[in-house]
């Protein structure tokens, strides 16, 4: 399997010292560490450790302040703008989200966009701080352009996730993360280390036509929206990348479409840009500002065992409910370790020899 399992201890530990060398402030180490390290407990292990070394290229390229002065900048009783001051999204983000989350403590809702941020790991696990506070969560992001429109051979979108949280009773929370392509890619990034092809409908060639080539955004290609093609529906895929776009930064004052900074060091930022960094947004709502929080819980208990019982089709298990198979996974790795690709392995080690930490 070219795999190696290590603890959520030694990694969380080890990312840390990577933080703490590049500057950031013991607690802004601590929160960024928790965000990183929650997508590779989730099983979404793009977005792990697995790009520890691509923030810290971003900083050497003096594209992320590892010490921000995170503030709002615009509000309203349940609204607000944060300016990130180009921090680390893995500490923008939770902060944001606690700001929408006092908004709707407040005001019933909370609403907040966020400007010049960078890679903010994975939506869900903003969205997820929503639920102890019997509150539903919502967080979404733009991304760098690698994403064609439906009908078009440029690259104008993100992957753009969205993110949606939500409390139940006895039942585990519904936790729906995804992005708006038909796969991220981070996807393509794991199928690359593992030199294996990707399945017709993920990308396409620069000249449009259909490619399994996991490599295929390096010559010119395009990631493609959800739904793969027309004939599938990549246009509401289309719509839900750009619903996401506009609300991340149009909204806030972020650079949107084509002029959001690429996460890779390696290329510049546009050199016209429309506003500041990449943008998110969040959401907070208060279950008790609708109808009161336990009957709500008990009849998404309700909802969750109706669908958990749905008849299905031959030859399959069981029905998925939203967040089931990244729980499943948090609690094995937990347990008995995160599995790391050898590749990512050897990338980890040379950053900890760049800053005398042993991996």
């Amino acid at each position: 399997m070219n795999e190696s399992l290590f603890s959520h201890s030694h990694l969380s530990a080890f990312a840390k010292e990577i933080f703490l060398k590049i500057g950031c402030p013991e607690d802004q180490a601590m929160r960024a560490v928790e965000s990183l390290l929650r997508a590779d407990l989730r099983g979404i292990d793009s977005h792990g450790v697995a790009r520890l070394s691509g923030y810290v290229r971003l900083w050497e390229a003096h594209r992320i302040n590892t010490r921000p002065a995170i503030r709002v900048v615009h509000e309203s009783p349940s609204t607000a703008v944060v300016d990130g001051d180009s921090g680390l999204g893995l500490v923008v983000a939770p902060k944001a989200m606690e700001i929408a989350m006092a908004k709707a403590k407040q005001a019933g809702t909370g609403w907040v966009a966020v400007k010049n941020s960078n890679h903010f790991g994975i939506a869900g696990h903003h969205a997820m701080m929503a639920l102890p506070q019997d509150m539903i969560g919502m967080a979404m992001t733009n991304a760098s352009p690698l994403v064609a429109p439906t009908f078009s051979v440029e690259r104008l979108l993100g992957t753009n996730p969205i993110a949606v949280a939500i409390p139940a009773g006895q039942q585990p929370p519904f936790v729906a993360d995804f992005a708006t392509t038909t796969a991220a890619n981070g996807k393509l990034e794991i199928l690359q280390r593992k030199e294996k092809e990707a399945p017709l409908g993920w990308i396409q060639k620069k000249d449009g036509s259909p490619s399994s080539n996991p490599n295929e955004l390096k010559n010119g290609g395009a990631l493609i929206p959800l739904g793969s093609d027309r004939e599938h529906g990549s246009h509401k895929g289309f719509c839900l990348g750009a619903w996401v776009d506009i609300f991340s930064a149009v909204l806030s004052g972020a650079n949107y479409g084509p002029w959001v900074p690429p996460f890779v060091s390696f290329l510049n930022p546009p050199a016209n840009p429309v506003g500041e960094g990449i943008g998110h947004f969040f959401g907070a709502m208060r279950i008790d500002a609708f109808r009161p929080a336990n009957e709500f819980k008990k009849h998404m208990d309700q909802w969750i065992e109706r669908f958990r019982s749905a008849q299905l089709v031959a030859g399959e298990e069981k029905l998925i409910i939203p967040g089931d198979p990244e729980r499943e996974f948090e609690i094995d790795r937990m347990k008995n370790g995160i599995p790391l690709n050898t590749k990512v392995v050897a990338d980890l080690i040379e950053v900890g020899k760049k800053f005398d930490v042993p991996f």
